[in-house]
């Protein structure tokens, strides 16, 4: 597979609470693994929340012995929660920290994701589809008709997220899993990219570049060009399907 990663401190913050991970070789049974996590609780909290998850995540998974990728992804996650709890516990400066995490693995032609809170996963096929369902309060709108995905973007409670590693003891976890094709494209990325750049343009942007480093980069740049509100990751990957999946 071919991928890029990109991660921008936006045009508004200081520091920098994402954290992604990307590597197209194996880790452990998993042949690949692609990690976007977004961490909150202050500065030093944040940030080192969201490391510190995906480090334990990857510690995790080149341990396991585990072949089944979703129980992979699970049993790593789930770790990650509970060491992300122990040292808030450990430190009265990272109290309250946590992050989200996006995960994923593709097997063969298949895609394999995991997903704790507002980070998303796209396919773009036929068009762009997020694959991913946001854990947030304004998610849980959409889902009830009470906004459409465009009053979503500009809510002022679009930063509340209902779910995150690091948030409590009981972590749920949402898989899903995708035949994928011939020419596919994933992107996975932060919120300070979906709340600044819709998806029509996501795509418009991704069809346009030539390559995953021109469009990834792109991408960041137009979030930034909207304001740049929050940090903003993209990880951009072309995945090596060799005939479409039946």
């Amino acid at each position: 597979m071919r991928s890029c990663c990109v991660t921008d401190v936006g045009q508004k913050r200081t520091t920098n609470q994402d954290f992604v991970f990307a590597s197209d070789t194996p880790v452990g049974p998993l042949p690949n693994l692609l990690i976007v996590a977004d961490g909150m609780g202050g500065h030093q909290a944040g940030d080192m929340a969201s490391r510190y998850a995906a480090e334990v995540i990857v510690s995790h998974i080149k341990r396991s012995r585990e072949r089944n990728p979703i129980r992979v992804l699970r049993s790593a996650i789930e770790t990650a929660n509970e060491r992300v709890l122990e040292k808030a516990a450990e430190d009265e400066e990272l109290s309250g920290m946590g992050t989200t995490v996006v995960a994923a693995t593709v097997v063969e032609n298949y895609l394999y994701v995991a997903n704790v809170g507002d980070s998303r996963l796209y396919l773009i096929r036929d068009h762009i589809r997020q694959i991913t369902r946001d854990h947030s309060l304004v998610g849980e709108m959409v889902r009830a008709g009470e906004l459409s995905p465009e009053q979503a973007r500009n809510h002022p409670n679009k930063n509340i997220i209902t779910r995150a590693v690091g948030a409590g003891q009981k972590l749920e976890i949402d898989f899903f899993d995708e035949d994928l094709r011939k020419g596919d494209i994933l992107l996975l990325c932060s919120d300070g990219l979906s709340n600044m750049v819709d998806e029509f343009e996501m795509e418009y942007i991704i069809r346009s570049e030539d390559g995953v480093e021109a469009r990834a980069k792109a991408l960041v740049d137009a979030a930034n060009r909207s304001g740049g509100q929050d940090n903003i990751s993209v990880l951009l990957i072309e995945p090596q399907i060799s005939e479409v999946s039946l």
